[in-house]
């Protein structure tokens, strides 16, 4: 089965006293939510926005649309993957249904090149930023916007160039 709750919870209170843990993980976060801020302002007005999902210390992400993509019951995310360290760009389906249907469309496109099976979360993923340059906060953000809002536009227009599949 796996290490009792009690064994567990001692591992997390040591991580806890030490302190680095909780702090990053706190900044990171409060680091996305201000990638968030300069996300919206740089797709001038081209996306709504949505608020920061700080996630459990596995996935930290904000999730943005326009109307197009919302007509497919669709978003993107910005997505702040802590195990791996690294930004990413999903896209993920409103429902269960949504998701399944929009696999089925995509697990040919470019992106899911070499993936055999749809992502937990998400029709598809994608890497944004590898190894994240965190001593160069300036720089890592103009990265991450920028390839992000690069790749949602090949995204979208991939998605528009498909037939009505209603």
């Amino acid at each position: 089965m796996g290490k009792r709750l009690s064994e567990l919870v001692a591992g997390y209170r040591a991580q806890v006293e030490v302190g680095d843990v909780p702090q990053a993980y706190e900044r990171l976060v409060k680091y996305v939510m201000m990638v968030r801020r300069q996300f919206e302002l740089a797709s001038q007005g081209r996306y709504s926005v949505g608020n920061v999902s700080p996630g459990y210390m596995d996935f930290t992400y904000f999730p943005f649309f326009d109307q197009f993509l919302r007509g497919e019951k669709l978003r993107f995310g910005v997505v702040l993957d802590h195990r791996r360290t690294r930004f990413e760009l999903w896209l993920m389906g409103q429902n269960a249904d949504t998701q399944l249907h929009w696999w089925e469309v995509l697990k040919t496109s470019p992106w899911n090149q070499g993936v055999t099976m749809m992502p937990k979360y998400s029709v598809l993923e994608t890497v944004l930023v590898a190894s994240p340059d965190f001593d160069d906060l300036d720089g890592l953000t103009d990265q991450i916007i920028t390839s992000a809002l690069t790749v949602a536009g090949q995204v979208t227009d991939y998605i528009e160039t498909l037939s009505p599949l209603d």
